[in-house]
């Protein structure tokens, strides 16, 4: 099991020997706590998926766990227990409750969050939102007006089990369970009262109006000019969360699309693909802020969609790092959206709208956070159809998977793009992780790489281009040494003595300056180029015998 926002994995040394380190389990603990709760095994390693098969825990250690967490924290529940694993070693699992009133922190008044994978400390800013968090999971559990069971919609019910009954998504114990039961599993109820996130799913018009607050959309389309040519509403309260969805999904306005040549055949490329906009308005559903008036903005402008959705974005997650990322703010409807498959897994699901919109040769998203609201852009043109076809063509043939997908699409479309700014596009921390993303595309020559370190750089292999009859932007980037230092020598035929900031301006910014610099040593290496002057004085000419 992978290391994620509700479960860690730690060695036991953490917890035993000279080097015992209690404080860092501590914060461990605080981390769960003021996130969804979790699971910490210790004795596994972090190379490891299971523990040593002759390793035993000893229960005075358990004893130790609950002495020595309690005084280390504050607001913290924690529920240690020895477990056995398959290969027959024994490990600590020590389940973390979630703190849902209250913000957990450490007995010396450091506060800290799980965010996917880390623990994160959290400033005085961050906890303002953390606390408005915590509002948003009582939210939902909460019984607020004590709407009974028998005043619920019935076939909204009926369908919402149903939906659940039959999808796959669905373990087969839970689908066992009673009506009754599936309704507590999923806290729709508490004991013969529904819960908000009952009422927001099956409740009557009016309980569901009275809501503090049930989601209102706004679909608005405007012209070339800027003017409003048709507005739809749903304010009337009468839909639960899919049948709004649905409806949205609906809409003949995401029928629109173009067609590019693809050899003897036409490709249609939708100007907005219909499962970019159930994962966009879906995640606008899922995580808005249900303790917040506000409405959620569609507006379709001729060449862009923008999606506003009230409130920002959960804590940690930043519109830099939104495809590496995910917390989950409303826990139990993002559980019942995920169930009945209108949303994907946990943190994959900008992935999927990255992947196709860079398939159909496309931008990537943009996400902006405003003080109030979170906007989503689609934009509508195609940067390339080589780009289209080059996608289409390599998955064709060599089976991509969703990270290949987005890298590859965000080289194509950049034509040479550093490991630095891949690194950055992709939120990655470390450079070792990019050999995630790019997968099999070096080892079949789909991508090709040229400098070391953080002066490497990624293109696609000219091969393929030439099989699209790519056309991209033409630019210096790639240019050869040679004739780098060619353009340089004619540069300094009429310039000189000139500055290496005025060299790199007049043969092509897009050159990097590290480049730039090595070229110019060359020459002067060679002795066809000499400097003059020092430091931020320094200049450069045709050497005499080049002259």
């Amino acid at each position: 099991m992978e290391e994620n926002s509700h479960f860690d994995k730690k060695s036991l040394k953490l917890i035993q020997g000279s080097k015992a380190n209690w404080q860092e389990l501590a914060k461990d603990c605080v981390c769960f706590a003021n996130g969804v709760g979790g699971e910490i095994h210790i004795g596994i390693e972090d190379d490891k998926k299971l523990p040593e098969a002759t390793q035993k825990i000893s229960p005075s250690l358990v004893d130790k766990i609950n002495k020595k967490i309690p005084q280390l924290t504050l607001n913290v529940g924690i529920i240690p227990t020895i477990a056995t694993a398959e290969n027959g070693g024994e490990f600590v699992n020590l389940k973390v409750l979630q703190s849902k009133q209250t913000i957990a922190c450490t007995s010396n008044g450091k506060y800290y969050m799980r965010v996917a994978d880390e623990c994160r400390p959290l400033m005085p800013e961050d906890m303002s939102r953390v606390a408005a968090d915590k509002q948003a999971f009582i939210w939902e559990e909460k019984v607020v007006r004590k709407v009974k069971l028998e005043a619920a919609d019935y076939q909204k019910r009926d369908t919402l089990l149903s939906d659940i009954i039959n999808s796959e998504r669905v373990s087969g114990f839970v689908k066992d369970m009673s009506r009754e039961e599936l309704l507590e599993y999923y806290l729709l109820t508490a004991d013969e009262y529904l819960t908000n996130l009952g009422v927001l799913w099956f409740g009557s018009r009016k309980d569901r109006a009275l809501l503090h607050y049930a989601p209102t959309i706004q679909f608005i389309k405007y012209d070339e000019t800027g003017n409003k040519i048709n507005k739809l509403l749903w304010d009337d309260f009468t839909k639960n969360p899919k049948e709004l969805l649905n409806e949205i999904i609906a809409l003949p306005d995401w029928k629109e699309s173009v067609e590019i040549s693809d050899g003897i055949f036409r490709k249609t490329i939708p100007n907005y693909d219909i499962e970019v906009i159930r994962e966009i308005i879906a995640n606008a559903l899922v995580h808005k802020v249900y303790t917040m008036r506000g409405d959620i903005f569609i507006n379709l402008y001729h060449d862009r969609l923008e999606v506003h959705s009230p409130g920002r974005l959960p804590l940690g997650v930043t519109p830099s790092n939104i495809i590496s990322k995910s917390v989950q703010r409303n826990q139990h409807l993002s559980k019942i959206f995920h169930d009945l498959k209108l949303i994907e897994k946990e943190g994959s699901g900008y992935d999927k709208v990255f992947e196709i919109q860079l398939f159909n040769g496309k931008p990537e998203p943009i996400v902006e956070e405003w003080d109030d609201r979170v906007i989503v852009t689609l934009k509508k043109q195609i940067i390339s159809k080589e780009v289209v076809r080059l996608m289409s063509n390599v998955n064709d043939e060599y089976n991509l998977n969703q990270k290949e997908i987005i890298t590859l699409g965000l080289i194509a479309q950049s034509g040479v793009l550093s490991a630095i700014n891949l690194s950055r596009k992709l939120s990655l921390r470390n450079k070792d992780s990019i050999k995630y993303w790019l997968g099999n595309l070096l080892k079949n020559d789909i991508v090709l790489s040229k400098g070391k370190t953080k002066a490497t750089e990624y293109y696609v292999n000219p091969k393929l281009l030439k099989s699209v009859d790519f056309k991209g932007k033409t630019d210096l980037k790639k240019i050869e040494p040679h004739r780098l230092e060619h353009l340089i020598l004619e540069d300094l035929k009429i310039y000189a003595p000139a500055a290496k900031a005025d060299i790199h301006t007049r043969i092509g910014l897009e050159i990097h300056e590290k480049k730039l610099k090595r070229s110019i040593d060359k020459l002067i290496e060679d002795e066809k180029v000499i400097k003059i002057g020092e430091k931020r004085g320094t200049q450069y000419k045709l050497s005499d015998k080049k002259q």
